[in-house]
């Protein structure tokens, strides 16, 4: 089961998860990049988090990214947030376009 989250609510939902999430890019080579990231929310609303140079090259090149918030517990939702993404050094700024929480990776019947 998946649940929409509203982008107003993308705060809220942020807190609900365990305070950490995976940055997924994609290389020059078109191979997925995973990298754990500690996204804080700026006052524009944008998720701002530090990176290395190849991230950053990575997410300047192909600026559509996807952050994982894994769940808080086994059998809660993680968060999974797309957007468009702008670099300034090894600084990103992610502005979200979709949000969902997906579904536990504990069936309800293991719950």
């Amino acid at each position: 089961m998946s649940v929409a989250v509203d982008l107003a609510e993308l705060p809220t939902a942020i807190a609900g998860q365990i305070g950490w999430c995976y940055l997924l890019t994609v290389s020059d080579e078109g191979q997925p990049r995973v990298l754990a990231v500690a996204p804080e929310i700026a006052a524009d609303g944008s998720l701002c988090f530090e990176v290395g140079r190849g991230t950053a090259s990575n997410v300047a090149a192909r600026p559509s990214i996807t952050l994982v918030y894994p769940p808080a517990t086994p059998e809660a939702m993680s968060l999974i947030v797309d957007g468009t993404a702008t670099v300034d050094g090894s600084s990103v700024a992610l502005a979200a376009t979709w949000a969902v929480l997906h579904r536990s990776a504990v069936r309800q019947a293991d719950a």
